[in-house]
Formats: C-alpha cells, structure tokens, sequence
C-alpha cells in the first residue's frame, strides 16, 4: 500500500507543478493516468477523495467545505457549469472550485482516466457528464 500511496503523492506533485493556469484539468488528469490512476472520486462537502489506482486505492481527507448539520443545496445544472468555465479559464483556485460545486448542488463527482470523462451528482441522482481533452504532458 505504501507504493500506491508514494506514487499518488509524487504524481500529485507532478501534476500541481507542471500544471497550467487555463485549461489545467486535462494536464493534471493525464499525470494521474500516466501513474495509472484509473478513477478519482471526490465527495462534498467533507473534501475526501478517494483515488483508485493500478497500485491500490488511496483516499485523501481535505479541509471540510461546512462542518456540523446543513442543508444541501439543489442541484442547479447552469450553476454547475458556470463554475467549471471559470475553473477552465484558470480563474480561482480549486477550493474556490468546490466550493462553488458545493454551492450547485454537487454532493460528489467521479473523474474516470481512461473514458476521460467528469460525472458530477447531486443527492437526488441528478447528474452532468463533461468529457475533457486528451492532453500530452
């Protein structure tokens, strides 16, 4: 398990290094598959992330984005997307970025590497489906 967890941790810090500041997602989503990261699922509001790689899986525990009892937003598609074109532009962080998921009604997304495809939910089986660009790093 350890190897799982050292080669996430050095494509991380790959990905984050390397990144571009527009269009960042694909870069970083093709240094994941490269370390033969196959899925990445992230829940909201507590920021844990669960990565399933060739390795085994791994799961991250981040800074929550609300602590305590609340009230889940309503899934709204247009907010959702208005979000990810800012993130797309490179304009705001990628707290800033779940943050405003959060605020759309997304309780969880999945990144699938290979399909190259986001699947964003909300708690009453709503969904959107973004595919993203082949990159080469």
């Amino acid at each position: 398990m350890a190897n799982a967890i050292d080669n996430l941790q050095g494509a991380l810090l790959r990905a984050t290094a390397n990144r571009p500041k527009v269009g960042g997602f694909p870069y970083f989503a093709e240094t994941m598959r490269q370390a033969g990261v196959t899925r990445n699922s992230w829940y909201l509001p507590s920021c844990q992330s669960l990565f399933i790689t060739e390795s085994g899986s791994v799961t991250v525990v981040g800074k929550p984005l609300v602590t305590g009892m609340v009230a889940v937003p309503p899934f709204n598609r247009e907010a959702l997307i208005a979000a990810l074109r800012t993130d797309q532009a490179g304009e705001g962080s990628f707290e800033e970025f779940l943050e405003a998921s959060w605020d759309a009604g997304v309780v969880r997304y999945e990144v699938d590497f290979s399909a190259r495809v986001v699947r964003y939910f909300g708690c009453s089986d709503e969904m959107y489906e973004e595919a993203y660009s082949r990159v080469e790093v």
